[in-house]
Order: C-alpha cells, then structure tokens, then sequence
C-alpha cells in the first residue's frame, strides 16, 4: 500500500497571502527568518490578518539560514510558553523547516531531536496546533511536503526529518512574496526545485500520483527559470507554481542521492568559512547522479521520458541521458553555478580555485560518504551506491570528471 499526501487546502495565486484572515483560532506564533518578510511589509500583513481573524498573534523572528537544533529547540520553548494553536511559517525553506521541528518538540516535549530524525516515526501531531506554511522563495516546496532539514552544527551535518505528519495544514503559495528574490536566490531554489522533479520521477517510490506532478513541473522550469532569472516577473510568478508541483511529487516520490550528497556536504567545510548553498550543490552534483545512475536501464528509460518530455532530441536512451546532462549543465552555466567543488567559491559563484582545499577534501571524503549513504533520501534512489561507489561519485562531484563507473 502507497499513500499520497499534500496539504489539506493550499491557496495560490496572487493576494493568497489574504486566506490568513479566515483562521479559526485563539493563538498564532508566527516564525519568521532574517528580515526580507518584514522588509517588504509581508509580516506586517501577515500578523495584521491573523489578528482580523481574532486571535492574539506573538512572532518567533531571527530564524538563520540553515536551521540549528539550538535554534529548534529555543522556538519550541518560546510555542510551549505561548500555547499557539497555529503556527504559520513565512520566508523561505529555512523558517519553514525550523518551525515545523519545533512543532514536533512543542507538541512532544520530552522528543528529542534524535528521535525527530527516524525516518517516518513521528506520533501523530495537531493535539495542540495546525501548521501553515507562507512559501517566499520558490524552490524548496517545504509549504507542502512532509521533510524538515536541520544542521548539527556539531558534527557539521544536515539531518533531514521525514514524515506525513509534518505535511503543514494549510499552504499559501502567492507569487508576491518570490517576486522579492534576488538573483541568486531565484538560480539557486531553481535548481533546487529541478532536482527535486527529476528524482521524484526517477525514485523507486514514484507512482501514477507523482509522475504528472513532476514531468510538468520539469517542463515549466525548463521554460521558466532562466528568464524568471533575468528579470521576467511573469516567469518568476509561474515559477512559484513550478516549485510547488515539484514539491507535491518528491514530497510523495521521495528523492535520491543528490540529496544525499548535497545535504552530508553542505555544512561538511562549514570551518573554511562558507556552505555549499543546498540548491547549488544540488545543481553541480545532478548531471553527475544521473550518469551513475543511467548505468540502471530502468533508470535510464525514466531519464528517456524526461529528456522527450523537454523535447531535446535523441534516439536511443543513452543520447538522452547525454542530451539530459548537457543542457542541466547549461543551465547552471546559465545561472551562473559552478559545475564543481573545486571551482565553488566562498560566494558560491565560479571560481578557479574554491573556498574547499583538495586535501580537506580528501581527508573528509569517506566519512561525508558514509553519511551520505545513510542520509534518509539514499533507500529511494534507483542505484544504490557502495561506500566506494559514492567516494567516486563525490571525487567526480569535486574535479568535474567524468562518471563511468
């Protein structure tokens, strides 16, 4: 038995931000990241409709990119204080995942955060809140999906938390809130939201619910992340839309190795002063995941579609595959996104020599491999890597070269 499961009402379209004013509650905690939302008179609206609808509102400000567990565990103390029966979280990926782990803290005091991270074994929540995601970036698709992705600072590693029951209530997907973006930002959640389309459809666990979701999606980014980079407001609105349909597949498909790698090395070289931004990493570790992972003919044949579906020419699936990962690659040439590693910068710009020194590298490599092998998106990709295999496929990830293994 498969089960598929989204947000029980997700509001959409411009002016969505609006739906806030029909809450039915007493308490609303409102969480909320750097200063964009406020920047831009989005909290102020938001706070000022969930007070229209009745209720006391108090906000949980400050939430950094990258959410810590300190940072988890200081939201869910301020939620047991206020007794909030909502919790709206508005921003980007960041703020939405930190308030969904504090939601399961909240509602279970004595969880700790290593029992948050076993994979589809939360209790059931909403004993005390519901939860509504405000998406303001359009790439991580966590207003509707059922993951969180906290960092141990600790140990340098991003640990995702995946289960139905943080799946938010409600979702409200305006376009305003993206079209504040800067450049970069749009690049990097777009690639991000590419990725996730093309492993929920490649998954081991997609099906007839997913599949649609995540072919339009890849079409719509295909069509419309480049000009929503450059500018074309209208793009960048469809965009919104774009991430989302993404979203509602991998949330259901699950994902693969990309996500694997991008999440045990993101914080991995935090010490040398920078992350590999998440939707950058994804973006430069994608074309190199689909060449392992076309050693697998079922795998290859998937690719096959996807490469139809984006019209990009071929015979034989193998020349698709090829055609797939030059135009990912162009993409990211596009958007200005490296293709490596080593020419990753402290800015996650191009550069000749990255902010990640090749020896840390190496020293680093089995144990950022071992992890990634445990990372809980690995189970559901279509080729499961050795140790080895993922050593090769993280060396390819840092020199650029190729993968024929």
């Amino acid at each position: 038995m498969a089960r598929f499961t989204l947000p029980r009402d997700i509001y959409h379209g411009k002016g969505a931000l609006e739906a806030l004013k029909n809450f039915e509650g007493k308490r609303a905690i409102v969480c909320v990241g750097g200063g964009s939302m406020k920047r831009f008179g989005f909290l102020d609206r938001a706070v000022s409709y969930l007070k229209e609808a009745g209720m006391e509102v108090e906000l949980f400000e400050g939430i950094e990119p990258d959410p810590s567990v300190e940072t988890v565990m200081r939201g869910a103390a301020a939620m047991e204080k206020f007794q909030p029966d909502w919790i709206v979280a508005i921003g980007g990926g960041s703020p939405i995942d930190a308030a969904k782990a504090m939601w399961i803290k909240y509602e279970y005091p004595e969880v700790t955060f290593e029992d948050m991270c076993k994979v589809f074994g939360l209790p059931k929540l909403r004993r005390k809140a519901h939860f509504c995601a405000i998406s303001s970036t359009s790439g991580t698709a966590t207003e509707v999906t059922a993951f969180s992705i906290i960092t141990d600072y600790e140990k340098g590693i991003k640990y995702p938390i995946a289960d139905f029951e943080i799946t938010p209530d409600v979702a409200i997907v305006d376009p305003e809130l993206a079209e504040t973006m800067p450049k970069k930002l749009v690049a990097h959640t777009g690639m991000d939201a590419m990725t996730h389309a093309i492993e929920a459809y490649v998954s081991t666990a997609h099906c007839d619910y997913t599949d649609p979701l995540a072919l339009h999606a890849i079409r719509m980014i295909q069509s419309d992340l480049i000009p929503s980079y450059n500018g074309d407001m209208a793009k960048r609105d469809s965009m919104h839309n774009a991430q989302c349909l993404a979203g509602m597949a991998f949330s259901n498909a699950l994902l693969g190795i990309v996500h694997s790698m991008a999440h045990k090395t993101g914080a991995a070289f935090a010490d040398y002063g920078a992350h590999i931004i998440h939707g950058a990493a994804n973006a430069m570790y994608l074309p190199k995941v689909i060449a392992f992972n076309a050693k697998n003919p079922e795998a290859a044949a998937r690719y096959g579609v996807i490469a139809d579906n984006m019209n990009l020419g071929g015979n034989t699936d193998a020349e698709k595959v090829a055609l797939l990962i030059a135009h990912l690659r162009h993409m990211n040439d596009e958007l200005n996104i490296p293709h490596c590693i080593k020419n990753y910068g402290a800015d996650s710009y191009p550069t000749e020599n990255g902010f990640v020194p090749e020896e840390v590298f190496k020293t680093r490599l089995h144990d950022i491999a071992v992890n990634a092998i445990a990372d809980a998106c690995t189970g559901s990709n279509p080729r499961i890597p050795t140790v080895e295999e993922m050593e090769k496929l993280l060396t390819a990830c840092y020199y650029d070269t190729e993968v024929d293994f």
